[in-house]
């Protein structure tokens, strides 16, 4: 049986709480002027990305809190908890075992959403500025275990230890993932760090990572000493090839 045969179920790709009403939660999924503070990275292309899932291939179910996006199928669901909001990205995909899979849309769902809930829960309102690494390791190791976040403790909990180039880092860890991490960091104004490692492939042999430094507050001098440290250490243990790239 190919999949084209097989039955379509859905598949829960990621599944939040997100301390917000669902309307203002909603509304986030909606406005561009919204989106752009929790979707994706700083890009100068990030307008037209957003422009171009969210508007012109979305189709907006308002009365049910639903955005399926056109050409995939995939969508976002908002469902009102009361105060809070449970909000979901659900894939339609022939059945099967999916635990295993490394899908690069399904990795910036996950990463994405739970920016999103970071942006209610911690900054509602605020302006973000974020700092993104992509490429593949020089060495065996990924950005996890050079990190040392495969050993972080468990989402909701504190930790404190070296964070790359950041000595004496603390914050709370705000995800796991089968292949990324989420953890907060105090030191770039209550800020989050969402690392992403792809197994390695025959076309990727060391793997690849994604690296997304969001922070909040900082002057533009601890902006730049920022980027500047992780430019750094970034460069001695990771080649820069931009996501979708060879």
């Amino acid at each position: 049986m190919t999949d084209a045969d097989k039955p379509m179920e859905d598949h829960v790709l990621v599944e939040v709480t997100v301390p917000a009403p669902a309307d203002a939660v909603w509304a986030a999924l909606r406005d561009p002027e919204k989106i752009k503070d929790w979707f994706g990275w700083d890009a100068d292309s990030l307008k037209d990305e957003i422009d171009f899932i969210f508007v012109t291939h979305a189709e907006a179910d308002d009365a049910r809190r639903v955005v399926t996006f056109v050409g995939v199928n995939d969508r976002y669901e908002v469902e009102a908890r009361g105060e809070t909001s449970l909000v979901r990205v659900v894939r339609s995909a022939p059945a099967g075992e999916w635990s295993d899979v490394f899908d690069g849309m399904i990795e910036g769902w996950i990463s994405f959403t739970w920016q999103l809930a970071f942006a209610f829960a911690r900054h509602p309102g605020q302006s973000r500025r974020t700092i993104f690494f992509s490429g593949p390791p020089r060495g065996e190791r990924p950005a996890r275990a050079l990190l040392g976040l495969d050993s972080a403790p468990a989402s909701g909990e504190a930790w404190s230890m070296p964070l790359g180039p950041d000595t004496g880092a603390r914050g709370e860890v705000w995800f796991h993932a089968r292949h990324q991490t989420g953890v907060t960091v105090d030191a770039w104004g209550d800020g989050l760090l969402v690392v992403v490692d792809q197994p390695p492939t025959e076309k990727h042999p060391r793997g690849t990572t994604m690296l997304t430094l969001t922070t909040y507050g900082l002057p533009d001098s601890a902006f730049a000493g920022l980027q500047t440290l992780w430019q750094g250490w970034w460069d001695h243990h990771f080649e820069t090839v931009a996501p979708g790239c060879d």
